[in-house]
């Protein structure tokens, strides 16, 4: 069944990133980036390297301030935010999934994902009921007493997921989370990650190069020299995945060769 999305929980204007002086030698990462984000929306965002999408993503996860345009999550300004509101942000409203896990190697699967809960004090009761629930969701009760040098490539990514998600942030950021993984890997991320928007409406906006992971968002846009040059959806129930994975592919040989004019 479809999420009824009525409410822009993300609304990015005019958002711009410029490296280097006012000069010819100047670097637009971003150039004018403008949409919105639904509540309950699984976004993708889908570009070659260099084209933008990384520092879109850090724009909106606070790691680096924007040139110019303005972030707001549910209405409040994330350009402005500093010191404990910008904590607050970057801790409880949003969760962050990292193409290379970054767990911490001395703790275990378990502490890495309570660490969040932890340091926000939530109650020990509370948290043990967040992780079991996580955990079973993501089949990942096995490892929780694991290292990470004793995990998989797939299990690090999930317990990683469940750190990002043990906090039920309003927004999750998903940057190349299948960029590591081999294939099998990949498909077992993108059903949990697809069934928790589904199942639990939860909002994620995943920047990704890889096409079969994109094909399990219900919208995309397309991003090229730091600006968004064509936006592709999946309206209806009927469109299977392995359909929207035909017209994704189609937009990227497009883009491919070079027109702007892609469909």
């Amino acid at each position: 069944m479809e999420n009824i999305r009525t409410e822009n929980i993300l609304e990015i204007d005019f958002l711009s990133k410029y490296y280097g002086g006012k000069s010819q030698n100047q670097t637009k990462a971003l150039d004018g980036v403008t949409f919105q984000v639904l509540e309950g929306e699984f976004l993708g965002i889908m570009g070659s390297s260099g084209s933008g999408k990384s520092t879109l993503l850090n724009c909106i996860a606070a790691v680096i301030r924007p040139t110019a345009g303005k972030i707001a999550l549910r209405g409040a300004q994330i350009q402005d935010m500093e010191g404990k509101e910008l904590a607050e942000y970057r801790g409880k409203k949003i969760g962050y999934l990292f193409q290379n896990f970054e767990l911490l190697d001395n703790l275990t699967g378990r502490e890495n994902i309570l660490l969040p809960l932890s340091l926000h004090g939530i109650s020990e009761k509370e948290s043990r009921e967040r992780l079991r629930q996580l955990a079973d969701y993501l089949e990942i009760a096995d490892v929780l007493d694991k290292f990470p040098a004793q995990m998989s490539g797939g299990q690090k990514q999930r317990v990683a997921a469940a750190r990002a998600l043990i906090m039920k942030p309003e927004l999750v950021l998903a940057d190349e989370p299948t960029g590591a993984l081999d294939s099998r890997n990949a498909k077992v991320l993108m059903e949990k990650l697809s069934g928790l928007n589904r199942d639990e409406n939860a909002t994620i906006l995943m920047v990704t190069h890889d096409s079969g992971a994109a094909s399990y968002c219900r919208r995309i846009l397309f991003i090229r020299d730091g600006r968004i040059i064509h936006e592709l959806r999946r309206d209806t129930p009927e469109e299977t995945q392995q359909m929207f994975h035909g017209r994704i592919l189609k937009v990227m040989a497009q883009m491919g060769g070079g027109s702007e004019n892609v469909l």
